[in-house]
């Protein structure tokens, strides 16, 4: 097999005929694309049509078909367009799981198809839209309590299938009658689900991927609200539903593991007995198979998580009258954690405490200023007393003693200035 044999987007080898186009929906990987006679073990052909529509022919002619190739088939009346999707040995495994009983309803590949065909093909395809909203026009004003979902024209023009969506049975007996004379067609009415409808729109579910039924799905199996049940999933309608208002076809996928884990799981009423208190369940994890118990029935008090096996192993003591000290598995009792007090060690009049009053910053520096000049002053006075002759300095000193009133006065004066 050369290197361009091999599909360049994904590294484990991938064969690009096995993989085909993937815009097309309903896409089935054929893991024997490239064994060599594969195709000659079979002459059924799988052909897709538009969305979810498919049909399966022989290959009488024996064209060299592989997967993406467009086809003209055999219809009633004329022949339809579609593209081969599967051919070879998983063709039978294809037919087999759409239940296709009876060899009649298998028809013939007539050619590949021609330019002319195309040519048909796409005037057919560009008339859809627009005779899906003036059929819905139509049976409105029939008064029909239907809805036309889809109309999908044949490959010649010769026939258009009418997908509807209705909760009561209609009586479109008049309505096929407008539309052929509208439209000038063979008309076939086709009812389809919810689910069907998802899938021939397409769109992008809440796991972000394209919806199961457009892509890989076209055997739908009934969900019910035991399979949220059997998932311990919370039963809330906006979150089981899909987008099509039923509920996910994805709740199917895992159930099987969670019912065949939940029998190992100890039932939900069997009450824990222990010398220090009884325990009632609180939750279970059924893949990791532990469960937790608690004191409350209604609440998380004093939790503590075991497995399914320790938990089975009581209830059997209990049976024979005897009660664990605790429900670990070494028998010890287990310590709660206690929440950490902040404020342990804190004094609760902390913040009455009077803090000390601080003197005004401008009063003291006025104050330090006052004090700074009266010392300038007598430093300035005793200097010049220190510049005065003996005689003099004798003279002021005998002045002080004589009249210390008035020395006194002109001192407290110099303060005050």
């Amino acid at each position: 097999m050369n290197f361009d044999e091999i599909c360049n987007d994904c590294g484990r080898g991938l064969c690009k005929t096995a993989v085909g186009r993937q815009d097309r929906q309903l896409n089935t990987y054929d893991w024997l694309a490239d064994v060599p006679g594969n195709t000659d073990t079979t002459d059924l052909v799988e052909v897709q049509f538009k969305h979810t529509r498919k049909g399966y022919y022989h290959n009488v002619n024996h064209l060299e078909l592989k997967k993406g190739d467009i086809v003209a088939v055999e219809a009633n009346p004329g022949h339809d367009i579609g593209v081969v999707t599967l051919t070879g040995r998983l063709v039978k495994l294809q037919i087999k799981k759409a239940n296709l009983k009876s060899a009649d309803e298998i028809r013939r590949i007539y050619r590949i198809a021609r330019p002319v065909d195309m040519d048909k093909y796409n005037e057919a395809k560009s008339r859809e839209h627009a005779t899906m909203i003036e059929s819905r026009q139509i049976a409105k004003d029939l008064g029909l309590k239907m809805k036309i979902g889809d109309v999908e024209y044949q490959g010649d023009c010769n026939k258009a299938i009418f997908y509807y969506i209705a909760d009561e049975r209609v009586d479109f007996r008049q309505l096929i009658k407008v539309l052929a004379d509208t439209f000038h067609v063979r008309i076939e009415m086709k009812q389809i689900g919810a689910r069907q409808e998802a899938g021939r729109i397409g769109g992008t579910g809440p796991c972000g991927r394209e919806l199961c039924c457009a892509t890989w799905m076209k055997n739908f199996v009934s969900v019910s609200t035991n399979s949220a049940r059997f998932q311990d999933i919370s039963l809330n309608p906006q979150k089981l539903a899909g987008m099509c208002a039923k509920l996910k076809c994805c709740l199917n996928y895992e159930v099987d593991n969670y019912v065949e884990a939940g029998r190992r799981m100890p039932s939900r009423e069997v009450v824990l007995q222990t010398l220090d208190s009884d325990y009632y369940l609180f939750k279970s994890d059924i893949l990791a198979g532990m469960v937790t118990y608690s004191t409350d029935k209604n609440l998380a008090a004093n939790i503590e998580t075991i497995s399914a096996e320790r938990a089975k192993a009581i209830i059997e003591m209990n049976r024979r009258g005897e009660k664990p000290a605790s429900l670990q598995d070494d028998g010890k009792r287990k310590e709660h954690d206690r929440p950490n007090d902040l404020l342990a060690g804190e004094s609760i009049s902390r913040f009455d405490k009077q803090k000390k009053k601080k003197k005004p910053k401008g009063q003291r520096n006025a104050n330090g200023t006052l004090q700074q000049n009266n010392r300038q002053e007598n430093t300035a006075e005793q200097n010049a007393e220190e510049q005065l002759t003996p005689n003099t300095q004798q003279r002021n000193r005998n002045n002080r003693r004589q009249n210390p009133r008035r020395h006194g006065h002109n001192q407290q004066q110099n303060e005050r200035e």
